[in-house]
């Protein structure tokens, strides 16, 4: 089933449940009134909401056409957003970019990093921008919601407390990136809020697409309109049970956590790229310098996956980058 967050005053909006060919939305308030609700109790709602999506499949269910315009992030805010980067030909890009070693255990031990979760842009909401001197990137990524995770639980184990997917532009400024880093402490301002696509899909929605804890399908990423990058989002390094049981290793991960692929990223350039920075590394190995400049004042960005058979999964993110005093 498709479930997201219909835009309401409330922080969390109204949970719905849309369609599989997205031109049909009911509300599911009435089982649950929203999404994070829905995914911290998901045993108890879980049957009630599919039941739900099978009725609008069949066109029992009482529904309003889908407007992309009023859906939020399908997951408007959470406990936690921890964003992998399982994509080992992404990390030495950007750490070729940077002049900065790999790590010894790129290829054992998964990097992660704890980004904003209190609240996630909506999926056509503008990306606000200080001074473009920070380097406005986006990085298109996909990420699973979990279940409750207990403290050190196996990455076979945590693939079983994968509940639904999603897809995420996960913001970046580059520019800001390798002072915090200097420090010895991690991202945090480089870091802004990220967007999540309106809709969050179960696993079921992907057939065989869905393997070895990886979503198998490319990442469409149009930049100003133009294509950009259709790089196999199932080329991860290290699959989500293994992200997961990392983030979990020392501690509890609640309800409705989302873990992030890092972004999709293919070693094939003939894909192209999913984010800024790595399409600049691959212009400076090839041509000497980068050629393509970070976003600017109304550049957009659109990020999408097709299925096998063309339908289009979560809907679509789309950002323009403003300016903001």
């Amino acid at each position: 089933m498709k479930l997201g967050s219909l835009k309401t005053i409330h922080a969390d909006g109204e949970l719905v449940v849309v369609s599989r060919d997205l031109s049909r939305v009911t509300t599911a308030s009435d089982i649950c009134p929203t999404f994070r609700q829905a995914i911290e109790s998901w045993k108890e709602f879980s049957p009630r909401l599919q039941a739900r999506a099978d009725e609008l499949e069949k066109g029992t269910a009482h529904y309003q056409a889908y407007d992309e315009t009023k859906m939020m992030s399908a997951l408007p805010r959470t406990w936690l957003f921890a964003d992998g980067s399982s994509f080992i030909y992404h990390v030495k890009l950007v750490r070729q970019a940077r002049k900065a070693p790999l790590p010894e255990t790129l290829t054992t031990v998964p990097l992660m990093y704890q980004g904003e979760c209190s609240r996630f842009l909506d999926p056509l909401e503008n990306i606000p921008q200080r001074d473009f001197a920070f380097g406005t990137d986006f990085e298109g990524e996909v990420g699973v919601i979990t279940d409750f995770v207990p403290m050190g639980t196996t990455p076979e184990d945590a693939l079983k407390k994968i509940r639904l997917v999603v897809l995420i532009n996960d913001v970046s400024l580059r520019g800001l990136i390798p002072e915090e880093l200097a420090q010895g402490f991690g991202f945090f301002q480089s870091k802004p809020a990220s967007s999540l696509s309106p809709l969050a899909l179960t696993l079921d929605e992907f057939g065989t697409a869905w393997k070895n804890g990886r979503l198998h399908l490319p990442l469409e990423v149009k930049y100003n309109g133009n294509l950009f990058g259709n790089a196999d989002a199932g080329a991860m390094h290290f699959h989500f049970g293994q992200l997961i049981a990392h983030a979990s290793r020392t501690r509890d991960l609640a309800a409705g956590s989302l873990i992030g692929s890092g972004t999709v990223s293919n070693e094939d350039h003939s894909k192209g790229s999913s984010c800024l920075a790595e399409k600049r590394m691959i212009e400076t190995i090839e041509q000497g310098s980068p050629k393509t400049p970070f976003m600017k004042e109304g550049d957009s960005i659109e990020i999408t996956m097709k299925s096998e058979k063309g339908e289009n999964l979560f809907g679509r993110i789309f950002q323009k980058v403003v300016k903001v005093p």
